[in-house]
């Protein structure tokens, strides 16, 4: 690899290293809760390696310590990874022209981080012959920081004191992917409707709070970039 290639690759490695200082500390704590919920280093590693999902596998890992039933794991997983869905229909027109070997790949490392760097990239280039290239250096950046965090966590999380709240990474992490699309009136619209929904809605039980808020700013974008 060299020339345009290398050089696009490298320029979606430099884009996804911002949203790494989130994902790091992230990756660390599902490693310790994974080991706290008895699944072994391998399968603690594994995890990290196949589903590829952070809110998925700490999804899995509490339902395997509650000793939740295999059927009632993968289907939670599922639901819980649906938004994927969404994510591949927006950035199918960016490589509908690759090979099948692409799309499998650049479909495996399609995650939250990943896409938010792909997709500001994808809108503000359109389709390049070298884009799947920026693709594949966001989402391989992304890969080896969650799989050495997650490393990291299995074998030094139960050394980590309670007192060091690395929990706060995750919705700032969240928000470094959210600031950069706010690029028009629906999205801001959208993005103010369901953080408000979300804040109001915060005691419901269940966490149906944020099932609220989602379909409150898909509304609320919705109806504005009708009106626009």
């Amino acid at each position: 690899m060299s020339g345009p290639k290398a050089a696009a690759f490298w320029a979606g490695v430099r884009a996804e290293s911002p949203l790494l200082l989130g994902v790091f500390p992230f990756g660390m704590i599902y490693g310790a809760l994974a080991r706290d919920a008895g699944l072994s280093v391998a399968a603690s590693q594994a995890m990290s390696s196949i589903v590829f999902g952070g809110s998925s596998q700490f999804v899995a890992a509490k339902l395997i310590k509650e000793s939740a039933p295999a059927l009632v794991i993968a289907l939670t997983i599922a639901v819980v990874n649906a938004r994927h869905m969404l994510y591949s229909a927006s950035v199918a027109e960016y490589v509908r022209a690759l090979p099948l070997r692409w799309k499998l790949l650049l479909a495996y490392l399609l995650t939250d981080e990943a896409y938010a760097a792909a997709i500001v990239h994808y809108e503000a280039e359109g389709v390049t012959p070298h884009g799947h290239w920026f693709f594949l250096g966001a989402g391989v950046a992304l890969w080896t920081c969650w799989q050495v965090s997650t490393a990291l966590g299995v074998f030094a999380g139960a050394a980590i004191p309670p007192s060091w709240r690395l929990d706060f990474a995750l919705p700032l992490t969240f928000l470094a992917m959210v600031v950069p699309t706010l690029k028009d009136r629906a999205v801001a619209g959208a993005a103010l409707t369901a953080g408000l929904v979300a804040l109001l809605a915060f005691a419901l039980p269940y966490k149906l709070g944020l099932i609220a808020a989602a379909f409150a700013g898909i509304a609320a974008g919705t109806l504005l970039e009708r009106r626009a």
